[in-house]
């Protein structure tokens, strides 16, 4: 108990702190462009700037939600295979953090104040989806992998074109967050029931029409 106490403070002081490190190289311009960050920036507006800026807090916020999320479900599973799942995503969600939170600083840009209210909750609900067994796991898992992937989708329409670092690095994690649904619809998913998935898209629009302000 007390290891995992430990655990599971480091991981939430360093996803609130700031303190995590990609272990891929953020992704690079979706097309030829700027031959630096600074000259890539200058070619945006400060209404472009401010619209990237909130776009990405929020996805920020969203990777905030993942670190919880994940770390409960694999504190609920004893299945090694489910745990091994679970941590290859989050590794990944770590990547997609560091990265919004550089492109937040590069934007002048500030993270959202209620990162420790999302992390909380989502760390509460992932607890309860681990709780309900691995299989309603992983179906909690692949639709809110699948409601992610299509809140980024939405946000590549509302990026400035002219912001290709933001672009580049939203696409990536689109892909990404498609693969994790994938590999966890492969591992025996059930499917939630409508409610369920009425309820987590309510909250989620919530989380996000919040994040993008604060």
């Amino acid at each position: 108990m007390l290891d995992f106490l430990i655990i599971t403070a480091d991981q939430a002081l360093r996803t609130l702190s700031g303190g995590v490190t990609a272990a891929r190289p953020i992704p690079r311009h979706l097309e030829s462009g700027p031959t630096s960050i600074a000259e890539g920036d200058s070619a945006l507006s400060e209404a472009e700037k401010s619209l990237s800026g909130a776009l990405m807090r929020v996805n920020h916020v969203g990777e905030v939600c993942a670190q919880a999320l994940y770390q409960a479900q694999a504190i609920g599973t004893s299945d090694p295979a489910m745990r091994q799942l679970l941590e290859t995503a989050a590794r990944d969600e770590t990547d997609h953090l560091a990265w919004t939170q550089q492109r937040l600083g590069e934007l002048g840009a500030r993270v959202s104040i209620l990162n420790p209210l999302w992390y909380a909750g989502s760390f509460t609900l992932g607890w309860l989806a681990g709780r309900m067994g691995d299989k309603w796991s992983l179906g909690f898992l692949v639709e809110t992998e699948n409601q992610v992937e299509q809140h980024l989708a939405g946000h590549m329409n509302r990026l400035p074109a002219t912001d290709q670092r933001s672009r580049a690095i939203v696409q990536q994690m689109k892909l990404d967050e498609a693969r994790h649904a994938g590999e966890a619809q492969q591992a025996g998913a059930a499917e939630l029931p409508v409610a369920a998935r009425w309820g987590m898209r309510f909250l989620a629009k919530a989380m996000t029409r919040t994040a993008h302000y604060l």
